[in-house]
């Protein structure tokens, strides 16, 4: 899209264009599932920062850089979590997992399994460290690359680092059995924690 409007629109406006179908999807699967879960809110939320930081101006470079330090803020919020009750990465879990208040109800017993918090806490820090590796390497891109290799090579990078970061965290739940409790969900009839 970025492609086809530059030369009509210039740059600054090509990426403002060229956000907006991502945001529309996402509104539309917000209004069919009528579900707004931890994970729905980030997506969105970083499309809608985007839009907003793209609005507010500069240069085509600095808007791809913003766009880069949305990933960046999760990351950093995820390692922000590390000290809190339960890192941000249960209540991703837990939306992903339990898509019902029962269901989130009956996944806060998983948290009470010897060895879950550090299993947790490790994912966050992985999580965590990888988005914000993920951003640095995404701006230093954004400064040097032309704006349309950028867009065209940069969603495949973002894929592959979310990619390995998600094939870490698995392969770490496959070989810790107090992390496999994050997958398998609650045993039938647990009592729900409060």
């Amino acid at each position: 899209m970025y492609e086809v409007l530059d030369g009509h629109y210039g740059d600054r406006d090509a990426l403002i264009a060229s956000a907006l179908p991502p945001l529309a999807w996402s509104v539309y699967e917000l209004i069919k599932t009528r579900r707004l879960d931890a994970i729905s809110l980030i997506v969105l939320g970083s499309i809608l920062i985007t839009v907003v930081a793209t609005a507010c101006g500069g240069s085509a470079r600095i808007i791809q850089i913003r766009d880069a330090l949305v990933v960046g803020a999760i990351g950093v919020a995820f390692l922000a979590s590390l000290p809190a009750r339960r890192p941000l990465v249960f209540y991703l879990a837990r939306a992903a997992m339990a898509r019902n208040a029962a269901g989130a109800a009956a996944y806060e017993t998983i948290w009470q399994r010897p060895g879950v918090p550090a299993a947790f806490r490790w994912i966050t820090i992985v999580w965590g460290l990888g988005l914000v590796g993920q951003t640095a390497v995404m701006c230093y891109l954004a400064w040097i690359w032309p704006i349309s290799r950028y867009l065209l090579v940069s969603p495949a990078i973002s894929a592959g680092i979310f990619g390995a970061l998600m094939a870490l965290s698995l392969a770490y739940i496959a070989r810790c059995p107090a992390a496999r409790a994050i997958l398998a969900g609650p045993p039938p009839g647990s009592r729900i924690w409060r």
